[in-house]
């Protein structure tokens, strides 16, 4: 780590120890006042092991990676919360309230919304929708005529998108009866030790496709340094990974997979492209829904992408609708029709508002 680095590591380790200790605080003056609580070292003690089980749980420890992903969702909350509880707790001071009942009839109306917040949340991310679009595409495909392309982005399989997460998929692609299924990246949360754990491998083999199952890097297969084990593991689940690759599917169309762009040496669209018969069809897969323009001009006619989570907890959607220019759903520019989806996993707590976990299904149509 450079000098640059350690100081910009400061200053959000601090900035993020004020915001912990501004909900540690929240916390204990409602429990003070609703039950008399007055163990402050214990209360605080907690609270960090809160703030900091997600970095515990690191070390396989999947307790501490579990709570640390509820501690994600809280402090996001909290942090939109509280200060309008504290807000109203000050008015109905200046109104004449006893400060406890102020204190605690706000603290329990701020509880009980954070409960809705966490099942409606845990609801969405749990229970997968189908997301349906239509496209077509000006390309002859010899006896093709249409191609039903089932989609899941993001499942990030591993300590709470588990098992039974894997056999939703499974059935909502399944019953699709799709003719291809494309996974665009992040199938595998950073390392591929929990998925090997749950002998997840052979249940995601029961997935079936005309012309089988195709997945592609994300930036979390990255993040554990075990890309080959996880290209591997995947191999061996009936997936087809494609790393910077082009494949010929049934003669009629290209698939073409890119590595994430957290790959600095991936290659360029351009250099995927070039030299195919572009009077084929050409699927690209690409894990981050960027270089849009490229991908166009590059000749890629549909682009399926995921990342973004459509914010995957409100109102996060309102800086990805800004980061990308297309976060979520349908955008065509040009000749390139592009699809984004939020994804059938979630990345930390297991909650989403604002945004669903789904699979896709693209009915494309092939005309000359």
């Amino acid at each position: 780590m450079n000098g640059k680095a350690i100081l910009n590591f400061g200053i959000f380790l601090l900035i993020y120890n004020v915001l912990t200790f501004y909900i540690g605080w929240n916390g204990w003056i409602w429990l003070n006042t609703a039950f008399g609580f007055e163990h402050v070292w214990l209360y605080t003690a907690a609270t960090a092991l809160l703030a900091y089980a997600y970095l515990i749980g690191r070390v396989n420890l999947t307790f501490f990676k579990v709570v640390g992903a509820y501690w994600v969702g809280l402090f996001q909350y909290g942090l939109l919360l509280f200060p309008f509880a504290n807000l109203v707790v000050i008015a109905l001071l200046i109104g004449g309230v006893d400060e406890d009942a102020a204190v605690l009839y706000t603290g329990l109306v701020t509880l009980t919304a954070l409960a809705g917040i966490f099942l409606t949340g845990t609801f969405n991310a749990y229970s997968p929708v189908k997301q349906t679009y239509s496209v077509s595409l000006p390309k002859r495909t010899g006896s093709l005529t249409s191609l039903k392309v089932g989609m899941a982005s993001d499942m990030h399989f591993g300590t709470l998108s588990g098992k039974t997460h894997l056999r939703r998929l499974i059935n909502e692609l399944n019953k699709m009866e799709a003719d291809v299924i494309v996974l665009p990246g992040d199938i595998i949360d950073d390392s591929p030790d929990v998925f090997q754990k749950k002998n997840m491998g052979p249940l995601m083999k029961e997935l079936k496709a005309t012309y089988g199952v195709y997945g592609i890097l994300g930036n979390h297969e990255y993040y554990g340094r075990k890309v080959n084990e996880i290209l591997n593991e995947l191999g061996r689940s009936g997936v087809t990974m494609l790393t910077d690759e082009v494949t010929e599917v049934a003669g009629s169309f290209y698939l073409i997979g890119r590595r994430d762009r957290t790959e600095k040496n991936r290659k360029p669209v351009e250099e995927l492209i070039g030299g195919l018969d572009l009077s084929k069809p050409v699927i690209l897969l690409d894990h981050q829904p960027f270089e849009l323009e490229r991908a166009e001009k590059a000749g890629a006619d549909l682009m399926l992408s995921g990342h973004t989570h459509r914010g995957q907890m409100y109102p996060n959607n309102w800086i990805t609708r800004r980061m990308y220019e297309v976060d979520w759903g349908y955008l065509k520019k040009d000749t390139l029709h592009t699809i984004v989806s939020s994804g059938f996993g979630f990345w930390g707590p297991p909650l989403r508002l604002g945004s669903r976990s789904e699979v896709v299904e693209i009915v494309v149509t092939f005309k000359d």
